[in-house]
């Protein structure tokens, strides 16, 4: 089956790029531009979605999808609860509201008070509740107001007792902590300068610095307590211990977790500063203290990490391994209750464990099955803790856990439209093309014939972010079509660890590549699907990984979603938090780097007249994280390329980011495209 489509005449223009003595055509580098300042673009996006819109249209399973997903995505859902000076706070979505509501109950049981609705902030459901954080006492609670899905957040502050929204502003806010002083007469925040008029949304983010806001106080007032002018790559967040005393800022550069540590005492007049771990080569992440005596997860000589202690009031800041490194990789570890909590990761499956002050394991919490963990925070002196569990068939349900028995019990449970115990999981591990051993979930259907069926294969493989089971409603609707869902944990990522990372990226970034297409061929060998039933998905460095085994093996797939992709890798570097990316790509201002990223890179390696499978390409205006030109300009030159007769399309979504605060209806609609989509392509039977 093929598609004839009239694309959008997009303009050619004669830029070009000279490095390392290489030329590089960068025809449609216009599309760069910002879609809210440049007719010219704007009307080009009006012109593909309108040509996207018109094909989806004549799709069968569009509007069957977008039916089914809704039902699935109606039941109530919470989130983790925080408790702090006796009361619980919590988000809540009944079913299909846009935006989760935030709660407060006084007591665990008790009924539950809307503190913040954002349904009531936009007419289209596209301003977003982001981070919030309640006081010690639980009195006053800081929240930030995030736009249609941009990563800039403002920050307000709520009296908790009253609701009302006191005169607190705080803005030009992104990757940031927060930090309330243990009193509650302000709190600590990282924010970068205001960007020049109209360029928020592309502009390169340098200068992070952490501020105290004063309750009250107008934000001009506010005082810079660290910054680092000499260093304006640098990012800094910031938080608090337990006791108070202790203000430790972590530093970085990139997406690496290496950090500097630098702590500040807050007893002290002149808030003395201290580095206590200099140079940016490992991950620190504080677990808690008692007294100077601080507790970190680090992969200092552990490339899974380790527990260690370190007495900062000392000069050599001596250490002391707590807790060791193990065959499992530790995602993290904090004091609750007076022990540690530890939260590993083995063969992409959640293990929570218990430990004393000095290293002692003690029984592990019993988890409801294998799945993904989340939560697990709280005070040093009491056990109380939540954590949220989910599957791939599992919805997310809320546990409280005694810490100190390791007793969890049920705290909410949804009520969903399906039955879980109609899907399987399968856990199978493949070989990939240097030999590597590499792990993959399969979910569908039990009652499936065994037989090749249409499958949606997902990657990610970046940034040390492992991809463990997790569920997703518009899924359930794809697997009970009739289809096959399956998740490849390839190298890039975080599942084994440092070196599973590192297998992945800089010079070795082919062997996520690689090993997605071995996914795809073993799926094949396997009997699970054909190349003519096979659909792959990816967002974000995923949606360069899409891209690029595309360019590579157009002829292993039927169907490809690149979401949110980073498809240009020689001006990456040139927008927003792009900077931060060379951790994982190299720079392409090194020639040795340069090479690499050419070789691969998206929208330079397309190939002209090949028979490429059908593309749907997704994005939004607002993501200023992966700039919307990443998508725009691949579009352009794959429509340009004729590469084969299969529909090359991209759905641009208007007042959408990078994915974070995307309301449910908005999420569905995106959901139902893609799956009529790779329907379409796979040969799915919708009946």
């Amino acid at each position: 089956m093929t598609e004839k489509l009239d694309y959008p005449d997009t303009a050619r223009e004669d830029a070009v790029d000279t490095r390392h003595g290489v030329t590089i055509a960068d025809p449609y580098r216009w599309l760069e531009n910002d879609v809210r300042s440049d007719p010219r673009v704007a009307d080009w996006v009006k012109a593909e979605n309108a040509v996207t819109d018109a094909y989806l249209a004549t799709l069968p399973g569009r509007d069957r999808f977008k039916a089914r997903i809704t039902e699935l995505f109606d039941f109530e859902r919470f989130g983790v609860p925080e408790r702090k000076g006796g009361r619980y706070f919590y988000m809540h979505n009944s079913g299909l509201q846009n935006q989760a509501v935030l709660y407060v109950r006084e007591t665990l049981n008790g009924e539950g008070r809307a503190l913040i609705d954002p349904n009531t902030w936009s007419d289209d459901g596209a301003t977003a509740l982001g981070e919030w954080l309640p006081s010690e006492d639980g009195a006053k609670l800081l929240y930030t107001v995030q736009e249609g899905g941009a990563d800039w957040r403002t920050v307000k502050v709520l009296d908790v007792a009253t609701g009302e929204v006191e005169r607190d502003t705080v803005q030009w806010v992104k990757f940031s902590s927060f930090a309330w002083a243990k009193n509650g007469t302000g709190f600590f925040y990282s924010r970068f300068p205001e960007p020049a008029e109209g360029a928020a949304f592309q502009q390169l983010n340098l200068h992070h610095a952490i501020y105290f806001h004063r309750l009250g106080d107008d934000q001009s007032a506010d005082l810079q307590v660290y910054a680092t002018n000499d260093r304006p790559r640098l990012n800094h967040v910031a938080e608090i211990t337990d006791d108070g005393n202790w203000l430790l800022i972590s530093s970085s550069e990139g997406t690496d977790e290496r950090y500097e540590l630098t702590l500040i005492d807050l007893t002290s007049p002149k808030m003395t500063k201290r580095i206590i771990a200099r140079g940016m080569e490992h991950h620190w992440s504080l677990a808690g203290n008692q007294g100077a005596t601080f507790y970190f997860v680090t992969d200092q000589n552990a490339p899974r990490r380790r527990i260690i202690s370190m007495d900062v009031a000392s000069s050599t800041r001596a250490q002391r391994e707590v807790v060791p490194q193990d065959e499992a990789v530790l995602e993290g570890a904090g004091i609750i209750g007076g022990m540690l909590v530890a939260q590993y990761m083995h063969d992409v499956q959640n293990q929570v464990r218990r430990y004393t002050l000095k290293g002692k394991r003690l029984d592990d919490v019993a988890l409801p099955g294998i799945g993904s963990v989340s939560g697990l925070a709280g005070d040093q002196d009491n056990p109380e803790t939540f954590y949220a569990f989910t599957s791939f068939a599992t919805p997310t349900s809320i546990y409280r856990c005694d810490i100190a028995t390791g007793e969890s019990t049920v705290w909410a449970t949804p009520e969903v439209g399906f039955d879980p115990a109609d899907y399987a999981v399968e856990q199978l591990f493949f070989t990939s093309k240097d030999g590597t051993r590499v792990p993959m979930f399969v979910v569908g259907r039990r009652d499936l014939p065994p037989q090749p069926a249409p499958t949606l294969l997902y990657g990610y493989g970046g940034f040390n972010i492992p991809v463990p089971p997790a569920f997703a409603a518009s899924r359930i609707a794809w697997m009970e079509a009739g289809g096959v869902f399956a998740v490849a944990n390839i190298r890039g990522g975080g599942e084994y660890g440092k070196e599973w990372h590192d297998g992945g990226r800089l010079a070795n970034k082919q062997n996520s590549f690689d090993d997605f297409i071995a996914a795809a061929e073993f799926l094949i060998e396997k009997g699970i699907t054909t190349p003519e039933k096979l659909a792959i998905q990816g967002g974000s460095n995923g949606g360069l990984l899409v891209g690029a085994v595309v360019n590579q093996r157009p002829d292993l797939f039927a169907a490809a979603i690149p979401i949110v992709g980073v498809m240009d890798m020689l001006r990456f570097d040139q927008f927003t938090a792009g900077r931060y990316w060379v951790d994982d790509y190299g720079s392409p201002g090194d020639e040795a780097a340069f090479g690499i990223l050419r070789a691969y890179s998206p929208y330079h390696n397309i190939k002209p007249g090949a028979a490429y499978p059908a593309v749907l390409v997704v994005t939004a205006d607002t993501d200023d994280r992966v700039v919307p030109g990443h998508s725009f300009k691949y579009i352009a030159a794959l429509q340009h390329a004729k590469a084969g007769d299969k529909p090359h399309l991209i759905r641009i979504e208007t007042r959408a980011g990078h994915g974070s605060g995307k309301p449910t209806d908005k999420s569905i609609a995106e959901a139902a495209d893609m799956w009529a989509f790779a329907a379409q392509w796979t040969g799915m039977q919708l009946g």
